[in-house]
């Protein structure tokens, strides 16, 4: 998880009972496997003395900020998002790296195309509502 962020950022008092997430994703930065993955990421914790809500903030290897409110947000999904953002990057990267035009633009015609290997009839589009914007 770590490989796709520079810094994480978790912020919140010890004494409010919203913590779980933020003690929770805290703990799976410290892991071993994630360190490794990425030593040079930052990760932070600031201890707060005020009722300023639990918060995670990531950022990422391309310098994309998200803050997340960690009262309502579980740290498993956090994660998730994370990996689905990082995996959307590496695919972003490959292109770049192999001269293509980033992002891909596939014709609408194209979308209705048969494929080989695939079964006819069956149409692949896009998902309007996908949060990668794909």
């Amino acid at each position: 998880m770590l490989k796709f962020l520079s810094k994480v950022k978790i912020e919140f008092n010890a004494l409010d009972p919203r913590v779980a997430s933020c003690m929770e994703f805290l703990a799976q930065c410290n892991a071993r496997k994630a360190k490794e993955s990425n030593p040079a990421c930052q990760v932070l914790v600031k201890r707060r003395t005020d009722d300023f809500p639990p918060q995670i903030t990531v950022t990422f290897v391309n310098g994309v900020e998200e803050a997340f409110d960690a009262t309502s947000t579980p740290a498993q999904s956090i994660r998730t998002m994370i990996l689905e953002k990082g995996q959307h990057l590496e695919t972003e990267q490959m292109f770049r790296e192999a001269g293509e035009k980033w992002p891909v633009i596939i014709p609408e015609e194209e979308l209705h195309e048969f494929a080989p290997g695939t079964k006819p009839g069956v149409c692949v589009s896009p998902n309007p509502s996908s949060s990668m914007g794909f």
